[in-house]
């Protein structure tokens, strides 16, 4: 009750102040705002959400992959929102889950007009429903919100996720990279990534702004309900941003530096081949001649990079010789060779990635600086070759060699 009252009274100073669709938002993260506590002794899947359960309010009897708000036609910058929704493992496509969506107009405001149902209008008119057809697809056509007015809460676009099979829904929040509101907002509240990365990252078609985003069902989703898996971890999930890192590069086109990875190279396809305190080499260096030609072949959009960071030992000029060496006698070219003291070592923040340093290997792709697959203690075979190609050639879509609009 007390939480009613307050709300009420924040959205009357709004209104008093001046209109300003802050929606009874402070500076406080709406991401937090919008999680309901309980008291309830059953959990919630997700924590609950206050004002997802608006999705059912004039929702459609029948819903398709693709969606077309009043925003595609009347908003100042179109936006594509397209991609896949997969089950929790980031692989199998999940059909049939309903994703509902809403945000602001172009001024920011969360309005609504004579065919927005009553009890919806606090969402506003730009709403919508898609379901993910059978191989896991869905569209959203729409057009990018704006900001609150005298606010600091950056641009977003909320999602309502509902799968067959789970009780309730749970949302989602996806914020824009080039928008200069959410630096600040990402270092004060953190990244959540619920369901998938919370970034959009913009390409160009013409004057429409299109984002690739994928949904993993049920990640960063608390109590989510998944099955127990006795399973080797390595790395962070698929779905989520492979971070930033500063390795030393003992061979390749950026030798005697320490360049980021996904920062220099992030805007297409990456494989980063971790190698920790078990290194097989004989195994390794098939590795790297495939990857190495993987890189030449694919030289405009793919850039391989080999980690070790064996702890045993560790001597930083011996291990750059080391790696020097085998550079020369297997003659590569476009693979980068690089080497931290250990996969928990702060410093060079290679800690970030999570990777276990007992497993034989972890391979990370990703791509636009999104991991999209993940492979663990995956042996040099013919097979194996195949299965990474594979994962590179499946994920390079129609909108893959669009151009990024100019930010900072």
């Amino acid at each position: 009750m007390f939480r009613r009252i307050s709300k009420s009274v924040l959205i009357f100073i709004c209104l008093i102040i001046r209109y300003t669709g802050c929606k009874g938002q402070t500076d406080e993260s709406e991401k937090q705002n919008r999680i309901i506590k309980t008291n309830n002794s059953k959990k919630i899947v997700g924590g609950g959400c206050e004002g997802c359960e608006l999705m059912y309010v004039g929702m459609p009897e029948e819903i398709k992959s693709e969606h077309i708000s009043i925003g595609w036609q009347e908003g100042n910058q179109k936006l594509i929102i397209t991609g896949k929704i997969y089950e929790t493992d980031g692989k199998t496509p999940a059909k049939n889950v309903i994703v509902y969506y809403w945000h602001t107009d172009d001024n920011g405001l969360y309005s609504s007009d004579s065919r927005t149902p009553e009890k919806a209008r606090e969402h506003g008119r730009l709403r919508g429903w898609v379901k993910s057809d059978e191989d896991g697809n869905y569209k959203i056509k729409t057009s990018r919100p704006a900001a609150y007015p005298n606010d600091n809460i950056p641009q977003h676009i909320h999602l309502s996720i509902k799968e067959p099979d789970i009780a309730n829904e749970y949302f989602a929040d996806l914020y824009f990279d080039d928008d200069p509101l959410y630096l600040k907002h990402k270092k004060r509240y953190g990244k959540a990534d619920r369901a998938g990365t919370e970034i959009l990252r913009v390409v160009l078609d013409g004057d429409v702004q299109i984002a690739e985003h994928n949904i993993i069902l049920g990640l960063n989703i608390p109590d989510y309900p998944t099955e127990i898996k006795k399973e080797i971890q390595s790395g962070l999930n698929i779905g989520e941003d492979q971070p930033s890192f500063i390795p030393f590069h003992a061979f390749g086109p950026d030798k005697g530096t320490r360049a980021c990875p996904v920062c220099k190279y992030g805007r297409y396809h990456g494989i980063v081949y971790f190698v920790g305190d078990n290194p097989d080499w004989e195994e390794i260096k098939k590795w790297l001649k495939f990857l190495d030609d993987g890189s030449i072949s694919r030289e405009k959009y793919l850039k391989a990079y080999f980690v070790y960071g064996n702890s045993k030992n560790y001597n930083r000029q011996l291990r750059e010789a080391e790696l020097e060496k085998i550079g020369n006698l297997l003659e590569l070219k476009k693979i980068a060779l690089t080497f931290v003291p250990s996969f928990s070592d702060i410093e060079s923040e290679v800690n970030l990635n999570k990777i276990n340093s007992s497993v034989e290997n972890t391979f990370v792709i990703y791509r636009h600086r999104t991991i999209i697959d993940k492979y663990i203690n995956l042996k040099p075979t013919p097979e194996n070759f195949r299965l990474v190609a594979e994962a590179l050639n499946k994920t390079r879509s129609d909108y893959f060699d669009l151009p990024e609009p100019k930010h900072e």
